[in-house]
Formats: structure tokens, C-alpha cells, sequence
């Protein structure tokens, strides 16, 4: 049998470390509620033993019931190992904050940490929030006029479910009571939902080196929870790195961070996040790496190693989990993280302090090009990439010049490129101002620079 200290399991050498130890048990209830404590084992796992009599046992029930509070009532018993004498002492409670010798404690990995008096007031929200979830509270100052139709037609039509009225949708949806509107109704349909739910936000930011020391963009978002899904993905998208690959004669656009495990990552963060911070879901990204920051830790107990072996879930909110899987974005039992493994296993995931989860995918250079081209994705697709981009503006310029009301579409069609890829070198062009638009965008024509 071997031991190893964790963020449940306490090792004392013997019960002269028993204040120590009580300490543990109360950083341990605090994070896990649940916590063990061995007497006659190092912390190196090493087996000592331990002098056991009635007195002992007396002992160390006596200091976890003078000493801690509220009240717990531990299960103590000697038991051998290796042929030596140790004692186990397991404990359970769910009345936390618990306090030894009047502070309160924090299990961080295998060391107990004593919580500052903001940790300790989230300590205390987040048990009595367990006692009615956010996304089930009336959002008092919101009314059905507030929901958009369009917006609720299309998650019904997604679900497989018929509108008939706004009030009779959202009935059929449990995001009512008492005629009032749920949070988690504003947060999805509602037409403006920041108008009541000011941390109904997406925060994007492209950093030019490996921390925040030099930022090259930053942008926000206000929407409802499916748009601004929406918006995460596209950023990732449109600020990380595209390869190719040639799938018969046709090419196909190879991101280098697989867009189903970061589009998983960005809907845990929005459908787990802890509402009732007043922080958004932030997607930072690095030149090495994309990180999905959403407010709040793990929720019910779970840990970052039960999510990576085994496919657990714990909703924080509950509706709107159901709202997701009606609408097939995420799956009941939890395969969530499974995927995103399996789709890039080099992904981290961090609990930071008391209020941050954070997922981070590594950026990486793809080289997987059929091996009878002989060219990497790297540099050499850039430059690629860069010396088509020119041509695509080039030719532009002569189209426009032969047209000034060529469209958009137009451009698109005669380049055989997307509206997107015409807009990203219009654009190029008017800021070198070889470009630019002369009247509206009805009506009016564009005009080549000199």
C-alpha cells in the first residue's frame, strides 16, 4: 500500500503534528468537504508507525472537537500497515467555512493555505449559491417584451421544438415563474441582455509576445450567450494561424488548434462560468497559445484531474445546461473534455486562485502536408499565403478599375475567394490608400488611388 499526499489525504508521522493535522482537515472540508488524515506515516509516504492506546484515540477526537467548528464527527480508527500501528482519522461536512483554532483553511495541492477575508467571503456565497442556482433567479427588471422573437424561434426550430407565443415558448422552456423571467432567459433571448446582465460579455484580446506586456487588439462583445459563443470561435479563427491541405484537388484550411476542441472549451466556459462574478469570459491569445478564462473554479467537488480521466459533469447551472443540450451544444454525461483531449492532448487545464478556470491550447506549427508535395505548413504556406493575398489585391484594383460598381459578391465570384477574404484586402487597400469608397454602399463606387 502506498501513500501519497493530495488535496484529500494528509500524512503525520505521529500525533505530536495533531494541531497541524487538524489544520488539514479543515483546508480539506473547506476545498473538497471531504478530507483523511494518516498518524504514522512521513509525508514522504514512508511507514514510521505510530504508539496507539485508548488515550490516543481520545486524544485526537478530543482536538477535532475543541478546535473545530461547526462541529464534525470523525471516523478514527488504528489500523496496520506494513505490520505497524497508524491511525485513520475521515471526515465529511458540507456546513463550510470550517475554522481550526478559530482561522479558516484552504487545501492547495498538499499544503494548507489560510484564506484571506475576500476568499473567505466566496467561500461563504458559494455555499449558500448552491442553495439556488443563478440561472433559476427571477431577472425582476426584464419582461417578455425584452425577448426577441427571432432569437427564440431559431433555438425552437434547433430543438426540434414549434413556437406558437413568446410567454407559451418560454413556459414550455421552464424559463418562467410567477409570469417573471428567468436569468437564464435574459441570457439567452433576451434582445440586449447587458441591458440587465451587465457581465453578459466576451472579452478578446492578441497579445505580441508570451504575456500581456504588449497587446495588439482588443475587443468586446455584448450579446446574448449563443452570439457571443459565436464571436469566440471567430476570433480564434481570424487570429491564429490557417495551413492547408489538399484533399483530392480540392484544399482544405487546417487550423492549428483543432476548431471542435477550442469550440467545446468556449461553450463550458459560458454554460459553467460563475454568473455572479461580474467578470466575462476572456479569450487571450498568445504567440504560443490560446487561453479561455471564464469565471469561477470547478464546480460540486470536482478536480482537475477527475475531469481529464473520467467523464464527470457537475452543472453550476443547471437550466442552462439543459438549454445547451437541447440545442446540441454540449452532451448530457460529460464528454466534453474527452473530446478536447482527443482532439489536442497537449491541452492544460488551471484552477487559478479562488476565481478563475482557465483552458490553454498550445500553438504549434503545422507540418502535415502530404509528403509528395515535399512543403511544410509553416513559413513556407505563409509566404505563400502573403504573395496570394497580393495577387488577390492586384487583381482588385483592375477589377474596379475596369467596374467602380463591381460588388463585394462580384469580387468574390470572378476571384473565387470568400466575401471575407474580398473585405480583409479592401481593407488592406484603403488604409494604403490605393482605395477607396465614394458614397454609400448602395449608391455609391469605388475610386482607384494613384
Amino acid at each position: 500500500m502506498t501513500f501519497q499526499e493530495s488535496e484529500t489525504l494528509e500524512l503525520k508521522k505521529s500525533t505530536s503534528e495533531l494541531k497541524e493535522a487538524v489544520i488539514s482537515i479543515v483546508a480539506m472540508l473547506n476545498k473538497h468537504q471531504r478530507g483523511e488524515v494518516w498518524f504514522g506515516i512521513r509525508n514522504d509516504g514512508a511507514v514510521t508507525g505510530q504508539q496507539v492506546s485508548e488515550k490516543t484515540i481520545r486524544d485526537i477526537s478530543k482536538a477535532i472537537a475543541d478546535h473545530v467548528e461547526p462541529k464534525i464527527y470523525p471516523a478514527i480508527e488504528q489500523t496496520a500497515v506494513d505490520t505497524k500501528q497508524c491511525i485513520k482519522v475521515q471526515v465529511e461536512g458540507k456546513e463550510h467555512p470550517y475554522y481550526g483554532y478559530g482561522r479558516a483553511y484552504i487545501r492547495v495541492g498538499d499544503e494548507d493555505r489560510q484564506l484571506s477575508a475576500r476568499e473567505l467571503e466566496n467561500l461563504i456565497l458559494e455555499k449558500n449559491r448552491d442553495r439556488l442556482h443563478w440561472d433559476t433567479e427571477i431577472c425582476s427588471k426584464a419582461t417578455v417584451d425584452d425577448i426577441g422573437a427571432g432569437k427564440l424561434k431559431s433555438f425552437l426550430k434547433l430543438s426540434g421544438l414549434k413556437f406558437d407565443t413568446i410567454p407559451n415558448s418560454l413556459e414550455k422552456l421552464n424559463l418562467v415563474r410567477d409570469g417573471k423571467l428567468l436569468n437564464a432567459a435574459v441570457l439567452c433571448f433576451a434582445r440586449k441582455p447587458e441591458k440587465f446582465l451587465p457581465n453578459a460579455r466576451l472579452r478578446c484580446a492578441v497579445f505580441g509576445t508570451l504575456d500581456t506586456t504588449f497587446t495588439i487588439s482588443m475587443q468586446d462583445f455584448y450579446g446574448d450567450v449563443f452570439y457571443l459563443i459565436k464571436k469566440a470561435e471567430e476570433f480564434i479563427l481570424e487570429h491564429i494561424n490557417i495551413g492547408m491541405r489538399l484533399d483530392g484537388l480540392l484544399r482544405v484550411d487546417v487550423p492549428e488548434i483543432d476548431p471542435e476542441a477550442f469550440r467545446e472549451a468556449i461553450i463550458n466556459a459560458f454554460c459553467h462560468r460563475d454568473y455572479r462574478e461580474y467578470d466575462s469570459v476572456n479569450i487571450a491569445i498568445f504567440k504560443d497559445r490560446v487561453e479561455i478564462r471564464s469565471p469561477g473554479l470547478l464546480y460540486g467537488g470536482l478536480t482537475i484531474a477527475s475531469i481529464r480521466k473520467k467523464m464527470v459533469s457537475a452543472r453550476r447551472n443547471e437550466l442552462l445546461a439543459e438549454l445547451f443540450q437541447r440545442s446540441h451544444r454540449i452532451e448530457k454525461w460529460g464528454r466534453g473534455i474527452k473530446m478536447i483531449l482527443e482532439r489536442e492532448p497537449a491541452t492544460e487545464f488551471e484552477e487559478i486562485g479562488t476565481v478563475q478556470f482557465v483552458a490553454t491550447f498550445k500553438r504549434k506549427n503545422i507540418d502535415v502536408l502530404p509528403t509528395e508535395f515535399g512543403e511544410k505548413f509553416g513559413e513556407t504556406t505563409q509566404k505563400s499565403s502573403q504573395k496570394s493575398s497580393q495577387k488577390s489585391s492586384q487583381k482588385i484594383i483592375e477589377l474596379i478599375a475596369e467596374n467602380p460598381n463591381i460588388t463585394i459578391k462580384e469580387l468574390a465570384e470572378l476571384l473565387k475567394i470568400t466575401d471575407r477574404a474580398v473585405k480583409k484586402n479592401i481593407d488592406g487597400l484603403k488604409k494604403a490608400e490605393r482605395l477607396r469608397r465614394v458614397g454609400p454602399d448602395k449608391g455609391g463606387y469605388w475610386e482607384v488611388g494613384k
